[in-house]
């Protein structure tokens, strides 16, 4: 079957290139005709893991309290008082206009909210009508006053001082989305766990159809929406000092981000590719043969990716830049060794030399592109959805790029006239002073043994020491330049508006509490002995009739609205005030404490039954329905956290919430629960070290099997790995000693790292096998594979630390992290395939001798042979 399909493929290389050609062009025309259909997605299935249950509970809990997405902008008045008529008309005015975009639902700014303390107010004026900042006569200082020390709004709407507020743009709740994603995960969730039947796969595949059209949409007015509002915003920076923030901003912003790296990483990518071939090989074959297939690479595969509807996300939106330079490094050392074989062998014709090129570089090629997909393979053991995109891509890609070089390049060179012009070429046909430059490193190998070793033992401490301070705890403000609105924007709002990222705590009813006035007198209770009840005619309370809620929800279902339910909720509420990286919290304890206030004394359970069914729907809507559920029994606390807080860990401050409720409140386990973007987000940071070690695990297994089946030598295997395991220490350690946190991106660097880094040992102990047959002396062998393997070595390796700094343009910093990172496990690579390895070589001499002398050119045409 092997042989056949060899035949098969050489006659089609050899005598139909041509027809190889116009296939290959076919498939790329098709594939390119896709890319209209090409989207990105930065939505927030794209930052979280693949099956995280907290992720449908989030889901759920936004459903229930409303609390769909939002936009906040952020207004400084430029020229006087953020008080002024001049100001609030200004304000006024924006507000106006925000509320007209589509999609909105409400809009809220100290224009708008209920106002108890300007003047303050007793609690049964409540009922009769609620003063805001825009009816007439209302005390603008006292207002003021209220927003910076009132429990409902301080830290909320108003800056400290005085000078900034925020403006609060609600969305429409996606309450179809939210069905469609949560039916999709729980059959997702089912088919992982106990298998689908045949009609719920078929649910599941529409579902996700479905779900995956409704998201596509709603995303594109979403970016829409966040255009308008920023031209809106545009049109009052004169006027006042403006920043946009929310999630949909900065979905939309990323989208934007990636699009730009897309078109900057290959652009650059393709600039510098032109670049070092004419360096390399000052030859215009050698750059457009290469450049060809990679471009044809990159169009093929973005063709693939748009008919199959498969998205680029941040994270594998970098698969570009990747596949760009690893198909860049197949082509190179094909274009090195056609280039060798040329030279020592001028006789030869086109299908001599393009066949020996294909046979002693099939096997090695076909290696180090399966070393790399394992690599790649290996992200999908994460859980976190881009990275097991990016993973899944690339692997496809390799893939693609392995079969186009070997496609194209040799067919191609058959129909190019042969160009044996060497000279000033050594017999390895490159440049004399190219191969004296990587023999450098061979003779420094030899001579300076204990410098190597010492060097590479020093490294590997330090990588130990630097892993052992590796951690993933990041701020995600320092995912974005501070150029960019993001930063800035939730600069502002962390910093001057009580904090950015949202956490919610649901507390469940618990089961041994009663009615809403267990523990004290009820009025209007009966007694249980009682043969006869006044108002045995229907208890208004037991009913669900509440003679001062017009017929509301039962009062004695409200635990929560209690004296005991908001007592525990108060203490709680005021435990997470104390915390120095929590900036606003909000709960129904701000109206307990309002309450209270405005009653100068506190209220039993009756009186709180009877406001609570009196307020006013203003009242409710800002201080009641966000924060309790009748229906459900329970009670939530938001907050913000402190983004811009160096002391914010988040694994710790949840941990630290659900002690304290249970040890200090006696809250039971499974009635307390932690929801929002900050459990989901720490979820994925918290899953990133199981994930780092499960891959580089998978990858070295992986790799370590293929080493033994190409070289049928445990020690071969293992001295191939050494070099590839301390370049990954190193970028690992060297990111803890300068504590760079793990992150969706990092966590790919080390797995990278060994998937492209052993392409070198293998092309180097390849080459190295092939020439120690020829005399068996293992430093005349080392050099010689220094002269010419090593130099293409040092190409595709120079290539992919440049391609890989270009990413440091990015406005991801993420990114930065990710291009600069890899470029120095490259060079630490490279560095050691070119100095460990062939030291471990001399040192361990693990191949056997060569059963006797023979000619050059005939044990390379043998060993061409054997890969065939």
């Amino acid at each position: 079957m092997l042989s056949a399909f060899k035949t098969c493929y050489e006659n089609l290389v050899t005598r139909r290139p041509k027809l190889v050609l116009l296939f290959v062009a076919l498939i790329t025309l098709g594939a390119a005709l896709g890319l209209p259909r090409f989207k990105l997605d930065a939505s927030a299935d794209s930052l979280t893991l693949e099956a995280d249950e907290a992720l449908d509970y989030y889901r759920e809990i936004a459903e229930r309290y409303a609390s769909g997405d939002f936009l906040v902008v952020t207004y400084r008045y430029k020229d006087g008082d953020l008080f002024s008529d001049q100001s609030l008309a200004t304000l006024r005015e924006l507000r106006d206009e925000l509320a007209q975009v589509d999609g909105v639902s409400s809009v809220q700014s100290i224009l708008d909210v209920p106002l108890l303390y300007s003047p303050k107010l007793a609690i049964s004026d409540v009922a009769d009508g609620i003063r805001t900042l825009s009816t007439p006569g209302t005390d603008k200082k006292l207002a003021r006053q209220e927003f910076l020390s009132s429990p409902i709004y301080r830290d909320l709407i108003l800056s400290p001082d005085g000078q900034t507020t925020a403006v609060l743009v609600n969305l429409e709740l996606d309450s179809r989305g939210i069905e469609l994603v949560r039916e999709r995960d729980a059959l997702r969730r089912k088919r992982s766990e106990e298998g689908l039947s045949a009609g719920e796969a078929a649910r599941l595949e529409e579902v996700g159809r479905t779900y995956l059209q409704h998201r596509t949409s709603r995303e594109q007015a979403s970016r829409a929406r966040v255009e308008t509002v920023r031209g809106i915003i545009d049109g009052y920076r004169d006027e006042a000092e403006l920043f946009l923030g929310g999630v949909s901003m900065i979905t939309a912003d990323m989208v934007s981000f990636i699009k730009s790296d897309l078109v900057v990483f290959g652009t650059g990518i393709l600039i510098f590719i032109v670049a070092t071939l004419l360096i390399i090989f000052r030859q215009l074959r050698w750059v457009l043969l290469p450049l060809s297939t990679c471009v044809i690479a990159a169009v093929t595969m973005l063709g693939l990716l748009s008919w199959l509807d498969w998205r680029l996300t941040v994270i594998s939106a970098n698969f570009v830049a990747l596949l760009l330079i690893i198909t860049l490094a197949i082509t190179i050392h094909l274009a090195v060794r056609y280039r060798e074989l040329a030279a020592r062998n001028p006789e030869w014709t086109r299908e001599e030399l393009a066949l020996a090129v294909v046979r002693f570089m099939a096997r090695p090629c076909l290696y180090t592109a399966l070393t790399t997909i394992v690599a790649f393979v290996s992200l999908v053991a994460s859980g976190i959805r881009p990275v097991i995109d990016f993973g899944w891509m690339m692997t496809i890609g390799v893939t693609l790029a392995l079969a186009l070089s070997f496609l194209i390049i040799p067919s191609a060179l058959m129909l190019l006239s042969k160009r044996t012009d060497g000279s000033g070429e050594d017999s390895a046909g490159g440049k004399e002073s190219d191969s004296a430059f990587t023999l450098l490193f061979s003779r420094f190998a030899e001579r300076r043994r204990a410098v190597v070793l010492g060097v590479s033992l020093l490294a590997a401490v330090a990588s130990a020491v630097g892993i052992s301070q590796l951690k993933v705890e990041n701020r995600f403000i320092d995912y974005f330049d501070d150029s960019t609105e993001i930063y800035q924007g939730m600069l502002v709002i962390d910093r001057r508006l009580g904090g950015t990222v949202t956490l919610d705590i649901i507390l469940d009813q618990p089961e041994r509490e009663e009615s809403a006035f267990a523990g004290e007198e009820d009025p209007f209770a009966a007694d249980a002995g009682a043969e006869e009840d006044p108002f045995a005619t229907g208890d208004p309370f037991a009913a669900g009739e509440d003679p001062f809620g017009g017929g509301g929800e039962a009062v004695e279902d409200s635990y929560w609205f209690t004296v005991a339910g908001l007592s525990k909720i108060e203490q709680l509420h005021d435990f997470l005030e104390q915390q120095p990286e929590i900036g606003k919290v909000q709960s129904l304890a701000t109206l307990y404490k309002v309450a209270r206030d405005l009653n100068d004394g506190p209220l039993n359970d009756f009186e709180l039954a009877v406001a609570r069914t009196s307020l006013p729907e203003q009242i409710n809507d800002v201080l009641v329905d966000p924060y309790l559920s009748i229906e459900h029994n329970q009670a939530r606390i938001t907050l913000r956290a402190m983004e811009t807080d160096p002391n914010l860990h988040r694994e710790e401050l949840i941990n630290r919430i659900y002690r304290y409720a249970e040890d200090e409140m006696g809250v039971a386990p499974e009635n307390i629960h932690q929801t929002g973007l900050l459990v989901l987000y720490n979820n994925m940071l918290q899953s990133l070290f199981k994930s780092q070690i499960l891959t580089l695990g998978a990858v070295f297994v992986g790799i370590l099997l293929m080493f033994l089946v190409l070289f049928r030598s445990l020690w071969l295997a293992v001295i191939a790995l050494v070099p590839n395991m301390l370049a990954a220490c190193v970028v690992l350690g060297g990111m803890g000693l300068a504590g760079i946190p793990l992150d969706m991106m990092t966590i790919t660097i080390a797995a990278i790292t060994v998937g492209i880094g052993v392409d070198h040992a293998i092309h180097y102990l390849y080459r190295f096998r092939a020439e120690f047959a020829k005399d068996g002396d293992y430093v005349a062998t080392m050099h010689r594979s220094h002269a010419t393997i090593g130099r293409a070595m040092f190409y595709t390796a120079i290539t992919i630390i440049a391609g890989f700094s270009i990413l440091a343009l990015s406005k991801f910093v993420p990114s930065i992290y990710f291009g600069l990172l890899t470029a120095l496990a490259m060079t630490a690579a490279l560095l050691g395939s070119l100095t460990l390895l062939p030291l471990l070589l001399l040192l361990i001499k693990p191949l056997p001798a060569p059963e006797g002398p023979g000619k050059p050119q005939e044990t390379e045409e043998r060993a061409a042979e054997a890969v065939s």
